[in-house]
């Protein structure tokens, strides 16, 4: 690693730009478009994007087929929004149907490789088939328009074709995350009122079988919406012990036995709900955010279309899971609204060698990846002797998704994975965006650790905390300043909460809740979370949440959990917790507490730390001061206490540790 260190110090000190090859940025699909629409310059593309109600209808001529065309671009009641009002539209159409009745029909949609090394390739036409037998079987167990579906499955293309099906029939679906725990499925169950529940008997995971039915089972004894739940049979002979409930489960293969091939999809308005995506806040509640079908379906579709580059001979891989929802934007209806070819693969990204990936990259010559600072990071500390064995020379384009991505990482990247002629796009975006809202474009200059600059015909600036346009390199709050097609339509069921915790702060605005830097070129530099929201291995997760599952332990009175910086993770969590009176410390109760997180959120909430305490620093309203919590655990100066309502609490962390 020591050339590899020097080789990305030389760089940094360099401030190099690096800038795109000239043959990718004339070759471009957003070069294209340019010259189609008789735009000179990238600036000029910019500054034609500002007028929503010619940019964003013309984009979408080449991209969605409405049923109906919009009678009006956009309604505007802060903090609602509906786009391309009055259209008819079903996203299922155009990432299916349409493709299946083309010359497409006999092009691959996904290849598939499961963690063992099993393989599938899935034409449209055939993806077409499993999702009308599929969405067939789901409306005999009375699934129609309006009713919501919980799916809790691995990274199988079973997962995608369950997100369609549910899609054709107007049904919303709630995809989670197949590592969370019962309680956390149970949850989002309960929150969204799901009818149906489409789970798998288990998958695999570095190795060893993870069994999903059990957890499903476990978290639907305390669902009463839930009428039916259907199980894909993935591990077969390797499952062990599957329960089983005759008057509720059905298996996946008998319910879509016998059924037709055909199904059309709904005719819905381009505002209806297309999925809720449940993600963590700072509270201890989860949120569903709400996505809708139209707006969506352009934005997603546009942002794959032009960021990457994605064109018909390409092998698109976006290394993500589909619980997350980069797996929903760009591995199931970007790509496939495209008719890209998509790379799916169930297992760890070093499973069962540090080479996994690269290997696959070189055998399906994957021309796009797309994935996140963490795995990056892992693979620095593996060393770059594993991407050298494989001919990575396929690749084009790279990306970077989930947190802002360091410029050593970047470099690393850019090198070892990217032979130094592959521009990475290192995306800004969220749950609640829904598509990428900062970015490079082919043809932009790139620098390493920054966003660049807002997609075409999106407004993004930074505040001040009064509300002023920050001074240039000056930290601020991300805002993105009017409505974008793909942007969320409200928190489930609570719409109170969507008023307060995006639109409260400004008086137009939306807050994005990232602290960020524009730099004397206009580049975004985004730095962290304003608030209290912990981002590990990309997953994003509320100090709230995890505090909530500590103190659920019999043996618990309070804890105070925040992240500080881990070389690979991006942030470890680290918990500080106060015991009920008479209960001793002991390394057996550390451990027992970070398995109980584990087992009411999922492994990837797990604190790596426990710290036991008589305190933690409150205000005098009772409020956990976790900015001075994080301060001790990483070292610095905790800053003004005068507000502390136990000041004595600040150097009990330090004894504790």
């Amino acid at each position: 690693m020591a050339d590899s260190a020097q080789h990305i110090d030389a760089l940094l000190a360099e401030d190099r730009i690096f800038n795109p090859p000239p043959g990718l940025v004339e070759n471009s699909n957003v070069m294209a478009w340019m010259r189609d629409h008789d735009i000179q310059t990238v600036e000029e593309l910019y500054e034609r994007a500002k007028n929503p109600n010619w940019f964003w209808p013309e984009v979408a001529r080449d991209l969605v087929t409405w049923y109906r065309p919009h009678d009006k671009l956009l309604e505007w009641d802060r903090p609602f929004a509906k786009w391309f009002v009055g259209a008819e539209y079903n996203i299922a159409y155009d990432a299916v149907d349409r493709h299946a009745k083309s010359w497409r029909k006999n092009k691959v949609a996904f290849i598939y490789e499961g963690e063992p090394g099993d393989t599938r390739k899935i034409t449209y036409g055939e993806l077409a088939i499993e999702v009308n037998r599929l969405a067939n079987g789901l409306r005999r167990l009375g699934v129609g328009k309006g009713d919501r579906v919980a799916i809790y499955m691995p990274m199988t293309p079973e997962l995608p074709i369950a997100m369609l099906a549910c899609a054709k029939l107007g049904a919303p679906h709630a995809v989670v995350f197949s590592g969370f725990s019962a309680a956390a499925l149970r949850d989002r169950i309960n929150d969204s009122g799901a009818k149906v529940v489409i789970t798998a008997d288990g998958f695999y995971r570095r190795g060893r079988v993870v069994n999903l039915k059990t957890l499903t089972d476990e978290a639907v004894e305390q669902a009463p919406t839930v009428q039916s739940v259907v199980m894909y049979q993935r591990l077969g002979a390797a499952a062990e012990n599957v329960p089983w409930h005759p008057a509720r489960d059905h298996w996946w293969h008998d319910l879509v036995a016998g059924e037709s091939i055909e199904c059309e999809p709904e005719h819905l308005d381009a505002n209806d709900m297309l999925y809720l995506l449940y993600t963590s806040g700072t509270t201890g509640k989860p949120k569903g955010i709400i996505h809708a079908h139209g707006g969506y379906a352009v934005q997603t579709a546009l942002t794959l279309k032009w960021v990457f580059d994605i064109k018909d001979e390409d092998i698109w891989w976006c290394a993500a899971d589909i619980g997350w929802v980069t797996g929903h934007s760009y591995i199931v209806y970007a790509p496939l609204i495209l008719g890209a070819t998509s790379v799916l693969y169930e297992g760890a990204p070093d499973w069962p060698a540090p080479d996994r990936w690269w290997s696959m990259i070189e055998k399906y010559r994957v021309t796009t990846l797309y994935t996140s600072p963490t795995s990056i990071r892992m693979f620095m500390r593996q060393g770059e002797k594993w991407p050298q064995n494989h001919d990575l020379s396929s690749l084009r384009l790279l990306g970077s998704v989930g947190e802002p991505i360091n410029p050593e990482a970047w470099i690393w990247y850019h090198k070892y994975i990217g032979g130094d002629r592959c521009p990475i796009m290192d995306t800004w975006w969220q749950t609640e965006t829904g598509a990428h809202c900062i970015t490079p474009l082919p043809v932009t200059p790139l620098k390493p650790g920054s966003g660049t600059r807002p997609f075409p015909g999106i407004q993004a600036t930074v505040l001040d905390d009064d509300g002023n346009l920050s001074p240039t390199n000056t930290g601020g709050n991300l805002v993105i300043q009017t409505p974008w097609p793909s942007m969320l339509r409200g928190i489930y069921g609570d719409p109170g909460r969507f008023q307060e915790q995006y639109w409260s702060k400004y008086a137009v605005e939306y807050l994005a809740g990232d602290v960020t830097r524009i730099d004397n070129d206009g580049y975004f530099w985004v730095q962290g979370r304003a608030d209290d929201v912990l981002k590990v291995a990309g997953h994003r997760l509320g100090n709230s949440e995890v505090e909530s599952a500590l103190v659920s332990h019999a043996q618990v009175a309070e804890a105070a959990v925040i992240g500080k910086p881990h070389e690979i993770k991006g942030e470890s969590i680290v918990a500080y917790v106060v015991l009920n009176n008479g209960i001793e410390p002991s390394d057996e109760l550390r451990s027992a507490l970070r398995d109980h997180v584990a087992h009411e959120i999922g492994g990837i909430a797990r604190p790596d730390e426990v710290w036991f305490v008589n305190d933690v620093p409150k205000t005098r309203s009772g409020k956990i001061m976790r900015r001075i919590v994080r301060s001790k655990a990483v070292g610095e100066p905790v800053g003004d206490i005068s507000t502390l309502a136990n000041p004595e609490a600040v150097e009990e962390l330090d004894r504790a540790r």
